[in-house]
């Protein structure tokens, strides 16, 4: 299969935590156009790194595994920054994987254009509409991740929501809206998960996390809205 244009920094050989019921390999691309305060991979920002991991070498590890794993996430970063990620996603499909991916949703058009090969995708909603920027730190974000949200909505593809929580950056009212909102959508999957703070981009959030607020979320009946719901606590 021809090299194509997708950028990888790095690389988890085999997890199954990352694609629902499935052993999968996690494909970590390089570049991200937003600086979330609590983001766990800096060093994946910058579209550049000495580590970059050839496509070539990808495959080659993938032919390997045929009957072995189940599925390939791409992951980030911010996957749809990629220029190749719709022909790497027909390579791996082309290889019998199933593909996942995790994105923030900051390219819908992007994204569009890789539903169809997708068996499954997990969305970051970071924050109510109008409230994105103060997570990102780029004007008009929200805008961007709530029309990729109902993009996948629309699309059928299987989902999950996932909103991480920092009481720095939400409030559990805030994290109300965002549940109306994705219920509003259609959404069927919704999961709150507790920030790990140890290694966030803003050291200011660097500390651990209230346990009254983490109560205060395990008190709010999101369950009875949707298919599915998880609070992924530490």
């Amino acid at each position: 299969m021809a090299e194509t244009d997708i950028r990888i920094g790095g690389f988890t050989p085999l997890t199954s935590i990352d694609y629902p019921d499935e052993l999968a390999a996690v494909l970590f691309c390089l570049g991200c156009p937003w600086r979330c305060a609590y983001c766990q991979n800096p060093e994946l920002i910058l579209q550049s790194s000495s580590h970059q991991i050839p496509w070539g070498e990808i495959l080659e590890f993938l032919e390997r595994r045929r009957g072995l794993l189940d599925a390939v996430v791409f992951s980030g970063g911010e996957p749809t920054l990629q220029g190749g990620l719709v022909d790497a996603l027909r390579q791996v499909r082309a290889l019998g994987f199933k593909t996942g991916l995790h994105t923030a949703g900051p390219y819908p058009q992007r994204l569009d254009a890789a539903l169809e090969l997708l068996d499954w995708v997990a969305l970051d909603i970071k924050a109510p509409l109008q409230r994105y920027a103060r997570i990102t730190g780029v004007d008009k974000s929200g805008e961007k991740a709530w029309e990729s949200a109902r993009l996948i909505v629309d699309s059928g593809v299987p989902h999950e929501f996932r909103t991480t929580v920092h009481p720095s950056l939400l409030s559990p009212e805030e994290i109300d809206l965002i549940a109306r909102d994705l219920k509003a959508l259609g959404a069927r999957n919704f999961v709150v998960q507790e920030c790990m703070t140890e290694h966030c981009l803003h050291s200011g959030l660097r500390h651990p996390i209230d346990p009254d607020y983490l109560r205060a979320l395990s008190r709010r009946d999101y369950a009875s809205r949707f298919e599915r719901f998880s609070l992924r606590l530490r």
